[in-house]
């Protein structure tokens, strides 16, 4: 009889240990703390119950259930590189990258089974589509537009999985290693044609300079000796009329003029087409002066 007091304390220890673990245990599936960017969904007896947003939650302990959470950042999901037979049957290479976002965890969750996956092979898909129907150059040149039409195609048919594709990118375009060869000749065909090109415009530029160089010289030239000639003829123009004023100031006779005159005239032959020697009338009046006073000195002895 002495051991069923020790028995009850047992029984009543063992009882609130249960309630305490029992009670931890609700806690612990009761609180849920959803972190930032992320979503939970929620089914009650297996059935979609509600969204978890971001913070404490409360479930109902062993009925609602918790699916793994989802990321609702965007993502960046790189292909390996895909093979794509051109317009002009030419396979080229194409690395891809896409841009989603979730925006919907329910329809991501509920309306496909591996977005993920899914986005990679719809992606292949319209990417094969898009470029089927151009030639090499046109998808070397056109990567904008094969972009948005990836863009637009991927996001209206991702829309029901609650995603939405921001953005489309070829990261890179690799044609046969026969037509790289080809298309490095051309550049380097293409290189040395405008080499030439802008050799022959510098050459061309370079003897434009030199003739207007040198026509701006000969204009310079000319307008220098021009000015020297203008020079001259106005110092002799001076030294003319200062003569000329010198000889009116002193107002010398004929006879002087004449004597002045006989001194000129050989410095006047000295030139080889001075065939013409233009005697002034004043001059014979006062050579006829000079020979009268002459002969008529000496005509007066005679008498």
């Amino acid at each position: 009889m002495s051991d069923s007091p020790i028995v009850g304390q047992f029984l009543l220890i063992a009882l609130i240990v249960v309630l305490a673990i029992f009670v931890i245990v609700v806690l612990v599936r009761a609180v849920r703390i959803i972190p930032q960017a992320n979503a939970g969904i929620v089914e009650r007896l297996g059935k979609y119950h509600k969204t978890l947003t971001p913070g404490l939650n409360l479930l109902v302990p062993f009925v609602d259930r918790l699916r793994p959470l989802i990321d609702m950042r965007e993502q960046v999901v790189t292909f390996p590189p895909q093979p794509v037979i051109t317009e002009d049957n030419l396979v080229v290479s194409i690395d891809t990258v896409v841009y989603f976002q979730v925006t919907d965890a329910r329809a991501a969750t509920y309306e496909i089974a591996n977005y993920l996956g899914a986005v990679e092979q719809l992606t292949v898909t319209t990417l094969r589509n898009v470029v089927g129907g151009l030639n090499l150059e046109q998808a070397l040149t056109s990567r904008d537009e094969i972009n948005g039409q990836l863009r637009i195609v991927l996001d209206e048919a991702t829309g029901k999985w609650g995603i939405r594709v921001s953005r489309v990118e070829l990261k890179a375009i690799d044609p046969p290693a026969s037509i790289q060869d080809s298309m490095e000749q051309q550049m380097r065909a293409e290189r040395n044609r405008r080499a030439a090109i802008l050799t022959a415009e510098g050459t061309k530029q370079s003897q434009i300079l030199e003739a207007e160089g040198q026509r701006q010289s000969a204009i310079l030239q000319a307008e220098g000796e021009a000015k020297a000639a203008v020079l001259r003829a106005e110092g002799e123009a001076k030294a003319i009329q200062t003569v000329f004023e010198a000889i009116h100031t002193g107002d010398p006779d004929s006879k002087l003029l004449a004597y002045q005159y006989l001194q000129t005239l050989p410095k006047i032959a000295q030139g080889d087409s001075n065939t013409v020697w233009i005697v002034p009338s004043e001059l014979t009046e006062a050579l006829k002066g000079i020979g009268e006073g002459f002969f008529g000195a000496r005509s007066d002895p005679a008498r």
